[in-house]
């Protein structure tokens, strides 16, 4: 598989939709990342999952835990990599760099949980590591947190990471192309 570009889905895992405090828009933020899986599938680019991983017996992503799996709506296919992480940037002694490099990527796709905190963190870093990045407007998400609303942070981060640290695309404008 030759391609510049990869998809990175950030921490779509059981536990931040639970029940009792679901991440906002949460069926609507998996049908964009499987609208935005079928079509890096079907353009042969590389799919690296990102899966957050906590000691902590409370976390709701506690290792090996129900919660901490990938949402089976969006699991991985054989094939694709999965890089397991324990801090909000993906790059933070992980393997992803290594990864990256090892598939010439320049180009990252970037859609996930939670908006404030591991999307944006891998974001900037990746900015930082020169990738090319954009950023799927409509394919992160996050919870209220006072003052503002999940709707209010995402839109916030959106507008703060475009242009400075990714394009900010929606799903809809994403696309890729076959190499």
């Amino acid at each position: 598989m030759s391609n510049d570009t990869a998809l990175v889905i950030i921490d779509v895992q059981v536990g931040m939709f639970e029940e009792s405090d679901p991440v906002y828009q949460g069926e609507q933020l998996l049908a964009r990342v499987n609208s935005l899986l079928e079509k890096a599938r079907g353009a042969d680019i590389p799919i690296i999952y990102v899966q957050h991983g906590s000691e902590r017996a409370d976390h709701p992503l506690k290792i090996d835990s129900a919660g901490w799996h990938i949402h089976p709506a969006i699991a991985p296919q054989q094939g694709e990599r999965i890089v397991h992480k324990r801090m909000p940037d993906a790059f933070y002694e992980t393997d992803l760099q290594e990864i990256l490099q090892q598939l010439g990527t320049k180009k990252l796709i970037l859609a996930g949980i939670q908006t404030e905190l591991c999307v944006d963190t891998t974001c900037r870093r990746a900015c930082s590591l020169d990738y090319e990045v954009t950023l799927v407007a409509d394919a992160h998400s996050t919870w209220d947190r006072a003052p503002l609303t999940a709707a209010q942070i995402i839109a916030h981060h959106n507008a703060l990471l475009d242009g400075w640290f990714a394009t900010v695309k929606t799903e809809q404008d994403v696309t890729f192309n076959r190499q």
